[in-house]
């Protein structure tokens, strides 16, 4: 049976009562309204005025909670929780600790007894696991919340998020080699099938591996990059290059990577693809950008290539046109 405490505010309409307690007769909600006023649960805000039927009942009323007695945990808070853990919040919210309570004293315990867990670096489902036995506690159901309530960080609890592993394929494993991030999925398969084919080379480049990287998706799988690879991916020797649509959005996937990931790795683009692209198309034919694209690009992208191929990109860009990759096949590699 529901208790009207439980509801959040302490004002409640006549249809949110209603609603509350899944009431469908009007004698039905007659009763209920009794029965809360006779056992002082609520009381009638006369000012709400009444609602027109027979017999009438005021439209709104005050949720009568009472006096609670907080002293047990006002003392758990403030002699139980482990240095570590804030209890400003929940000392001046204790409304708010009594409802998370079930969930402080889980952290609180595993902090007591298996805080050296914490030496070794593990995702957020497992740690959320490991703390309160259901795995999307901390990211999907109010464990970050409560983690700043306690002032306390998810770094805190040395964990990693996992993004979707980077698909590649590499055509040897020597080093040094140049690896290519390919932005879109055709161009990723039909340059794997430019080199399987027994070619070494695309667009007369030697190219030993390809990273496949989904649109913006690169940014954050290639965190991975520089300590889940293998060895002779992860070679501070390779030299890596981009590749992607010649638009707004490509160029900026670029630049962010570029900007991003500079102290870790050296990151170009791979302008003699580009240059193919444009020299393959015909402006008038180009299709339209599509619109609210970001076009705040900075000068990384377009410095990596001549004055003559910077006019011709900012031509293409200028009048809100773009080359997609697709526009390169296999015969062009």
């Amino acid at each position: 049976m529901k208790n009207i405490t439980d509801f959040d505010k302490n004002k409640i309409t006549l249809e949110e009562l209603q609603a509350f307690y899944r009431i469908i007769t009007y004698m039905e909600l007659i009763e209920k309204v009794y029965e809360l006023i006779e056992y002082g649960h609520i009381t009638p805000i006369k000012s709400s005025k009444l609602n027109g039927k027979k017999p009438a009942l005021y439209q709104a009323y005050r949720i009568n909670r009472g006096s609670k007695d907080n002293s047990t945990l006002v003392e758990e808070l403030t002699y139980q929780l482990v240095p570590m853990l804030d209890n400003d919040y929940y000392l001046r919210n204790i409304e708010t600790y009594r409802k998370d309570r079930l969930f402080v004293l889980q952290l609180n315990d595993f902090l007591k007894g298996k805080k050296n867990n914490l030496q070794d670096s593990v995702s957020y489902n497992e740690r959320s696991f490991e703390i309160w036995g259901r795995e999307k506690f901390l990211l999907k159901e109010g464990g970050i919340r409560i983690l700043k309530n306690l002032g306390i960080s998810p770094e805190d609890l040395n964990v990693y998020d996992t993004t979707e592993p980077l698909a590649y394929y590499s055509h040897h494993k020597r080093v040094p080699q140049k690896i290519l991030i390919i932005e879109n999925k055709d161009t990723f398969y039909g340059m794997r099938r430019h080199l399987i084919s027994g070619n070494t080379t695309i667009l007369g480049t030697q190219i030993g591996s390809l990273i496949y990287g989904a649109g913006k998706s690169i940014h954050k799988s290639f965190h991975d990059f520089t300590f889940c690879m293998e060895p002779y991916l992860n070679n501070p020797s390779n030299e890596i290059l981009y590749f992607g649509d010649l638009d707004y959005e490509g160029i900026i996937i670029f630049e962010n990577l570029n900007r991003d990931f500079k102290d870790k790795v050296k990151i170009e683009p791979f302008c003699i693809a580009y240059e193919t692209m444009i020299n393959k198309s015909d402006i008038r034919r180009l299709p339209m950008m599509k619109k609210g694209q970001n076009t705040n690009i900075s000068t990384t992208f377009l410095s990596c290539f001549n004055q003559d191929v910077q006019k011709k990109i900012m031509d293409i860009l200028s009048q809100n046109k773009y080359i997609p990759q697709e526009i390169l096949q296999r015969k062009d590699f």
